[in-house]
């Protein structure tokens, strides 16, 4: 089943009726980065769907309500919850502390979504924002930054691909890429530093 194009006010109005084919959807697009949260903070898969399935319960009861209005996109909302309710459920089994009168406060934050939104909202438009400096970036640095921070090679393998004569010479010129991807990332929509 393919996953479903919609707008996110869409997969909002089709969870709220219940709409199987905008439930799938829901799942097929979200559910992968939200296991890949959970099994890389010492989780399992089972505990990924368990944590999936009380987040969409959670979007869907806060989507019944008239005041609700998502300020992110619903893949952010989503993520947001369920790190929340990992990071509970963490703290609960694996005896990171008790539960007592004095922690309840604690739980109620670790629920409150709607603190992180802004947070999460901003990160995701420096995420875009980074995405498109590095496509302004030109080759051979968007190449190396990625080889460099992504691929995790070491300067000696970067200098033997790019053909510098040695590490350091690949270390100055992933310095000089950095501070180019730093300028035009802080640039405007005019081209003026801001």
């Amino acid at each position: 089943m393919a996953v479903l194009t919609l707008s996110d006010k869409e997969y909002l109005d089709g969870l709220k009726l219940g709409n199987d084919a905008v439930i799938r959807s829901i799942y097929k697009k979200n559910y992968p980065a939200i296991l890949r949260m959970v099994l890389n903070n010492n989780g399992t898969e089972p505990e990924a769907k368990d944590i999936f399935q009380e987040s969409v319960i959670v979007l869907y009861q806060n989507a019944l309500k008239e005041e609700f209005s998502l300020r992110c996109s619903l893949q952010t909302y989503l993520y947001s919850v369920a790190h929340k309710l990992w990071l509970k459920q963490l703290l609960k089994t694996r005896n990171l502390y008790r539960l007592n009168p004095e922690n309840e406060n604690q739980e109620k934050n670790i629920l409150d979504v709607s603190q992180d939104m802004d947070f999460h909202f901003k990160q995701e438009e420096n995420f875009e924002k980074l995405r498109e400096s590095q496509n302004m970036l030109g080759e051979p640095c968007k190449s190396l930054l990625e080889d460099f921070y992504i691929a995790h090679l070491g300067m000696t393998e970067i200098a033997d691909r790019y053909g510098y004569s040695n590490a350091d010479t690949a270390k100055n010129q992933k310095y000089k890429c950095l501070q180019r991807l730093k300028k035009i990332f802080f640039m405007d929509h005019e081209g003026k530093v801001i």
